[in-house]
């Protein structure tokens, strides 16, 4: 065969592959026979042999790489994936639509209903149509590459099929195991180890991190992609429409999806999929619904966390019945006193339950849990033990009612409940559980990210008397850590090494990290965005912090609070001396447009409303979704909405996109 021949039937081969792929893992909908499949492939594999120029990166033959990683590295997202607010009930479903249809100004709403499948959050990044990222959800901002696991799975291209595909497109999905597979490997697991996953979830999540591709292969993963968090061309105007433009670039979509009007009819998907979901061939644990018009999604915008226009209704959890054999205090970071129930082991939704949080004295009392006592429980979110109501009928009067202490079980001090709030506090700040839970804390992926800083190296730290606040983390040495046991040479090196890499972390990790009470991660964002130092922020009084949008009294009390105790200032001088970062490096970059509030309406021609809002957030500036005081421009495509006359009310400029393109 002439080499021109060969190249051509090459590329049909592939293109002739992905095509049946896409058919039999996206579509279920198969158009040849394995055996058809079969022969097509090996034809391949012996041309890409004879012809090893001819290989590329979207060829089926190259899903599977032979060289396992040793390690995953971080992977920033073009936009945010955030999470989805919950409802349990009807009634927190009314509630939900009461909102958007107050928020939109109408009396009912358009939604798509999808099924909420139980796996993995992923983002998937193509440039121009070729697969060159998958990560994982991380938190929400930045999460691990994991390009080559991803590559394994059928369900995902690795090339777009349309003929013209977006410049860059990133899609947003969900990794599962289907039931067959689970079965599969759960066997496969049971003979080499004996003991196999403990559900569907777990088992995919497990095997998404493998550092070897050809092990991820075997595990027969899938994928639903559900959305699109960035492209660079025009996107459908609705969620229904957005969902067949998902389907047409080759992803799997969610074939029970369904437009429904109004809330009564979400609830019967709910109901009717609550049912049924026994008949699927994969795990779901519920149903979320969304807003279908684009443009009602912009004007309801986003909290923090959570987009306004879309919410999960999980099913009802599974209950168990168990025995309460103990109730135990544990101390948490910020001195709170949480009550635990010692449960006879139980197993439930995939899981055997040992304890359970009964949050504090009131949850006790109202719940009138004893020592003693048969409970129903089941997991919050599918997650969290809890106990969901005593049984009262089978006490036989010998079961103990519970007092919360009158001292801390750590260290001895008094405790004390303020009035109003629900938990019992330890106030000192030297109590040891404190100390580890805030040592534990720093060391948190979400937090300095020390590797290998698990809970198990921290009680031997203290225990030894290494440590005994966070800044002694940055003194200690190779013969510190040498002492312990279990620490070889290479174990020494590597944590020394994690705690060296972490002085280099942004100022926003070393906020978050101090562990002040209510100071959480998109705050100390804001706060070291911001003021861009310790130093400033140390200095700023209460009332300068609350002008900050989302910092209400109570953080700015708490952060006040914490650089007023001699003590903790102690601390972020020891971090600063031990070469910890207490500053943000200024961005090389100029940021014209820092602190310059825009609103885009309408729909824009010259550029999609992601693209728009890149480049206004790259020039500094920020996009927001409302018409507020704080509005500095609202940019105005055709067709525009409610925005713009409140715009013109409100006497803001407005822009068209030219002016818009000018101004960038």
């Amino acid at each position: 065969m002439e080499k021109e021949s060969v190249k051509a039937r090459v590329e049909e081969l592939r293109k002739s592959l992905n095509y049946h792929i896409y058919r039999y893992y996206s579509l279920d909908a198969p158009e040849i026979s394995d055996a058809e499949y079969d022969a097509l492939y090996r034809e391949l594999v012996d041309l890409e042999k004879e012809n090893p120029a001819l290989v590329t990166a979207d060829s089926p033959t190259q899903r599977v790489g032979t060289k396992p990683a040793e390690g995953f590295a971080p992977a920033t997202h073009r936009q945010k994936m955030m999470s989805l607010d919950n409802a349990f009930n009807l009634g927190e479903l009314k509630a939900f639509d009461e909102r958007v249809r107050r928020g939109l100004g109408v009396s009912e709403v358009e939604y798509v209903c999808e099924l909420k499948m139980d796996g993995l959050a992923v983002a998937l990044t193509y440039e121009d149509g070729l697969l060159v990222r998958g990560a994982t959800r991380g938190d929400g901002e930045t999460g691990e590459d994991i390009t080559n696991n991803l590559r394994t799975i059928p369900a995902i291209p690795l090339r777009l099929l349309t003929e013209i595909p977006p410049a860059s497109i990133e899609v947003v999905g969900e990794v599962f195991m289907p039931l067959k597979a689970f079965e599969e490997a759960n066997k496969s697991r049971m003979e080499e180890r004996g003991q196999g996953f403990a559900n569907p979830r777990n088992a995919a999540a497990g095997s998404i991190r493998q550092l070897a591709p050809g092990v991820v292969a075997k595990r027969h993963l899938s994928m639903v992609t559900f959305n699109i968090s960035y492209s660079t061309d025009a996107l459908p105007d609705n969620h229904g429409e957005l969902l067949h433009y998902i389907q047409d670039l080759g992803f799997r979509v969610g074939k029970h999806s369904r437009l429904v009007n109004g809330i009564d009819e979400v609830w019967a998907f709910c109901e009717e999929w609550s049912e049924k979901k026994e008949s699927l061939g994969f795990d779901i644990d519920g149903v979320v619904l969304k807003v279908n018009p684009s443009e009602q999604q912009t004007a309801l915008g986003a909290t923090s966390r959570a987009p306004r226009w879309a919410i999960a209704y999980k099913f009802p959890a599974e209950e168990q019945k168990t025995t309460v054999k103990d109730i135990v205090i544990q101390v948490g970071r910020m001195g709170a006193l949480t009550p635990v129930a010692t449960l006879t082991p139980v197993f439930v939704d995939g899981s055997t339950v040992t304890h359970a949080t009964l949050h504090n004295e009131d949850e006790i009392r109202r719940k009138d849990v004893r020592i003693g006592d048969v409970v129903v429980v089941r997991k919050a979110g599918d997650i969290i033990p809890e106990i969901v109501r005593v049984i009262e009928d089978e006490r036989t009067g010998k079961e103990e009612p519970y007092e919360m202490p009158k001292e801390c079980p750590s260290c001895g001090s008094p405790v004390f409940r303020v009035n109003g709030e629900a938990v019992t506090r330890c106030n000192n700040t030297l109590c040891p559980e404190q100390q580890f839970e805030q040592i534990l804390h720093i060391g948190k992926r979400d937090a300095m990210d020390i590797e290998g800083l698990g809970g198990s190296t921290v009680r031997k730290l203290i225990d030894l008397g290494l440590v005994s606040d966070i800044s002694d983390i940055y003194y200690l040495t190779k013969e510190d850590l040498a002492q312990m046991e279990g620490f070889k040479e290479k174990s020494v090196a590597n944590l020394i090494a994690a705690i060296e890499k972490s002085k280099k972390q942004p100022l926003w990790r070393v906020i978050y990290s101090l562990g002040a009470r209510n100071v959480g991660r998109s705050v100390s964002k804001d706060f070291a965005k911001t003021y861009g130092s310790m130093d400033v922020l140390m200095a700023t009084r209460e009332e300068e912090l609350e002008e900050i949008e989302g910092v209400g009294s109570e953080i700015a009390t708490s952060m006040v609070a914490y650089f007023a105790e001699p003590y903790n200032v102690d601390i972020v001088n020891k971090l600063r001396n031990a070469g910890v970062r207490m500053a943000d490096e200024e961005d090389e970059n100029e940021k014209p447009l820092e602190g310059v509030t825009f609103v885009l309406t309408g729909s824009l021609e010259r550029f999609t409303r992601n693209e728009a809002k890149g480049l206004i957030e790259a020039l500094g500036g920020k996009v927001s979704s409302s018409v507020g005081k704080k509005t500095n421009y609202v940019v105005v495509g055709e067709n525009p909405g409610s925005k713009y006359q409140k715009a013109v009310d409100l006497g803001i400029t407005v822009l068209d996109e030219d002016e818009l393109q000018g101004m960038l």
